[in-house]
């Protein structure tokens, strides 16, 4: 069999980690349930995150730490936006309860609609990441592969 490419249909059990203060924090674990499977290329994964598992073979296993700006990119501040409430209630809703950790979906001058993360919002103004929320994050990879198409 063939070995993992970067057009690949692959099953894989994998366990994903945050490493947040050199504290590893588990943000999925497939290997106490079923396998994922995994088609390269389509954005599922981060493209440097994918690389990495280009050329491993059917029952290779892997244990990385990605360093954040390989993962899903260092944390851009120029991508963390303040609005105003009013603009923020035009575009969600006036009668929603806005939380921190809340995720919000903002269209700016006719580009397509962005997913963001409201990290704060008072009376007046509202503050929204809309950079991955995995930026700014070194991960830890452990994957074992299943199979390859």
């Amino acid at each position: 069999m063939p070995p993992i490419s970067q057009d690949s249909h692959v099953t894989l059990h994998y366990r994903m980690s945050v490493i947040v203060d050199d504290v590893e924090r588990e943000l999925v674990n497939t290997y106490a349930s079923s396998p994922a499977t995994l088609q390269m290329g389509v954005g599922q994964w981060s493209p440097d995150v994918e690389q990495r598992l280009i050329g491993l073979e059917e029952g290779q296993k892997l244990d990385i730490e990605i360093p954040a700006a390989e993962a899903y990119g260092e944390h851009n501040a120029d991508l963390v936006y303040t609005l105003d409430r009013e603009q923020l209630e035009e575009q969600c809703g006036a009668e929603l309860l806005y939380e921190p950790g809340e995720t919000v979906v903002l269209q700016f001058a006719g580009d397509a609609p962005v997913r963001g993360i409201l990290t704060r919002c008072d009376a007046d103004s509202a503050v929204v990441d809309f950079n991955h929320p995995l930026a700014g994050r070194a991960l830890r990879l452990n994957v074992q592969v299943i199979g390859i198409l």
